[in-house]
């Protein structure tokens, strides 16, 4: 934990340069870009500074990153109204980077169920106010989104015993990934529903709070990952070990001719 303030120090002072500055939604300029994308660059560093390779050890950060990258391209083209689409479709390629991060498994359906429950209302109410590609785009995006909630909280394990289960950086993507939810609900209803007083300011905070949970989700992968490498290894020599162990004990019951 020591190790990891530091490297949070550029994220949470451009966020704060951020709402400083506070430059209103409505006058879009690569000035506001820049401010509103900084962050999000922020963080892109601080998973590249828990190491990066090709190896296999380093595909969640690869793909937590991946997501971080079309998130800030989300970000910037979601500054100008003609382009909500294309920010979207970015948004929906960094849900999926994540998911696929996270994983299937556990797979917990029954969460999955309630959770896409859950976007299928929202959508429902959004749907008299969206028009066009829209219609189709935000419906297919509330899946994604919910597919990466999901995920998220699924990994986390509550209930058994082993505290592995539910690690800190496990409980950071988890809230990460509920915070993110509310963000993108926020911003559904207040575009295609019903204004929302505050929204930029209630939009901007919760999703920064969700990325930065979902960027810390990579401070131990490495780790996690070298262990369940270890316990597979060990366990398959362990099967192996009483294979051949029951082998020799079966050859010396059978009566040779």
């Amino acid at each position: 934990m020591k190790s990891v303030g530091p490297k949070l120090v550029p994220f949470f002072k451009t966020v704060a340069i951020y709402f400083v500055l506070f430059i209103p939604a409505e006058r879009p300029s690569l000035f506001a870009m820049l401010i509103k994308c900084l962050p999000i660059i922020s963080l892109i560093v601080f998973v590249l500074l828990h190491g990066m390779s090709l190896g296999d050890e380093y595909t969640f950060s690869r793909r937590i990153l991946t997501g971080l990258l079309f998130s800030c391209l989300g970000d910037a083209l979601l500054l100008w109204p003609q382009y909500f689409m294309h920010g979207m479709a970015a948004f929906g390629v960094a849900q999926v980077m994540y998911t696929a991060a996270f994983g299937f498994k556990p797979l917990n359906a029954t969460l999955g169920a309630v959770l896409y429950t859950f976007g299928a209302t929202s959508v429902i109410f959004l749907m008299p106010g969206l028009n066009g590609i829209l219609a189709v785009g935000v419906p297919v995006y509330s899946v994604l989104l919910m597919t990466m909630v999901w995920r998220a909280t699924a990994r986390v394990q509550f209930f058994e015993a082993s505290t592995e289960l539910w690690t800190w950086t496990k409980l950071c993507s988890c809230a990460g990934g509920i915070v993110f939810a509310v963000s993108d609900t926020l911003i559904g209803f207040h575009h295609f529903y019903k204004p929302t007083p505050y929204a930029q300011a209630l939009i901007m905070t919760t999703y920064y709070a969700a990325q930065l949970g979902i960027a810390l989700s990579v401070v131990d992968s490495k780790a996690s990952y070298n262990k369940a490498q270890a316990s597979a290894l060990a366990s398959k020599q362990t099967t192996s070990s009483t294979s051949s162990h029951a082998g020799h004990r079966l050859k010396k019951a059978i009566p040779l001719r």
